[in-house]
């Protein structure tokens, strides 16, 4: 099988960016999501959701507007510190870790919620801070839900193509990950490589989902055996 190792691991590389930010990104919001209501909590819910159900082209179109050299943001990177985003790999990870973003702070919403309350209280009543309280009662009742969310990031980080390609491009060896090379194999008529390179990402993407489904029926057994 003709397998692009390099597009492998730019694609794991990307992934796992995009995962370790949506690891404080995404964590973060589920954990004010989940707090007691406030003004605008459901519409933010609601923008945060639409990476899930945009078409990918509109993402990846917004995020050109955001990041590219007239936007906003990839204006001022330009003009203050002389860094250019598009056609990077950093880009891919920005496309991926906003793509990923509802599967990391949907669940991580939900793990919050299920935290007793209760228990959260006695630990205040007892002394303990905001900080002790979360990362002693809180995140230790609600990580495997947060775990399982943040697997479902990095498969579907991996499997990133629309936003990625227009913001990112299809350069060999800098932003070609795994779903653009399939493309471009597909393009060519490379059956074989694109079939070998697909049955590559479908192979780790069954293995991150597997483990992500192992946790997600470890914490349902836990909130039966509390009940």
């Amino acid at each position: 099988m003709d397998l692009d190792w390099s597009a492998l691991g730019l694609s794991l590389k990307v992934a796992g960016w995009a995962t370790a930010i949506n690891l404080f990104l995404g964590v973060g919001l589920g954990w004010l999501l989940a707090r007691p209501r406030f003004f605008g909590r459901e519409l933010l819910d609601t923008v945060l959701t639409l990476p899930m159900v945009l078409p990918p082209t509109v993402l990846g179109y917004y995020l050109l507007v955001l990041i590219g050299r007239n936007g906003p943001l990839g204006g001022w990177l330009q003009s203050t510190f002389g860094i250019n985003l598009v056609f990077t790999w950093q880009a891919a990870v920005i496309a991926a870790a906003v793509a990923a973003l509802p599967l990391v702070f949907k669940p991580a919403r939900a793990a919050f919620e299920g935290v007793d309350g209760q228990l959260e209280q006695a630990a205040r009543t007892l002394g303990a801070s905001e900080a002790a309280v979360f990362f002693r009662i809180t995140l230790p009742l609600a990580w495997r839900g947060i775990l399982a969310g943040l697997l479902l990031a990095f498969a579907r980080a991996m499997g990133e193509f629309g936003a990625t390609i227009m913001i990112a491009g299809s350069i060999p060896g800098r932003t070609q990950t795994l779903s653009i090379s399939i493309y471009e194999a597909v393009q060519a008529g490379q059956d074989g490589r694109a079939n070998a390179l697909v049955l590559l990402t479908s192979v780790v993407c069954i293995v991150v989902l597997l483990l992500a489904a192992r946790l997600v029926g470890s914490r349902r057994q836990e909130m039966r055996d509390v009940a």
